[in-house]
């Protein structure tokens, strides 16, 4: 059974890998494509019936898509992360010396420490709003409270994390 999943999967790979690629080359780049592209045939080798797939080609299509919007989630979710911790320490210049590089690494292990350290509530008001880019209003309503609350639990997140850094 497995050596005719993995027969089935060579051949798709064979016959869809240039389109894939390039497909996944737009969405994502040149330097990430064959990474994803590597793991869409993986996920697809783990699928329980690939066998009983109906349009083989476009269940590979559908596996690369969400990868490539998982790719783009990771990758908004570590720029608004580099720029929160931007906002609260001072990233060094390209002119930067190894000790104010060192102080700006020590820096930011603290605010990743002092994140950890929230209260639960805070913590996942801070995350919900920074690095998923949700609404107030939404995290709110996702989290049960009022928006008065969840934006007293952002000001105590901002307040603790600046806190941790002086």
């Amino acid at each position: 059974m497995l050596d005719d999943k993995k027969s089935l999967l060579r051949a798709l790979f064979l016959r869809n890998r240039r389109e894939l690629l390039g497909y996944l080359t737009r969405k994502v780049g040149a330097d990430n494509a064959a990474d994803l592209l590597q793991e869409t045939f993986l996920r697809a080798l783990r699928h329980e019936s690939l066998e009983t797939v109906l349009d083989p080609p476009a269940f590979l299509q559908r596996i690369a898509a969400n990868l490539s919007l998982d790719f783009a989630r990771r990758r908004r979710t570590e720029t608004r992360y580099l720029e929160y911790v931007d906002y609260f320490v001072d990233a060094p210049s390209d002119a930067a010396t190894p000790d104010e590089i060192l102080e700006y690494k020590k820096k930011s292990q603290r605010l990743d420490a002092a994140i950890r350290a929230l209260p639960p509530r805070c913590r996942d008001v801070f995350l919900m709003a920074v690095f998923e880019d949700i609404p107030m209003s939404e995290v709110a309503r996702r989290l049960g409270i009022s928006d008065r609350m969840a934006r007293k639990h952002m000001a105590s997140a901002i307040r603790l994390c600046r806190a941790a850094l002086d």
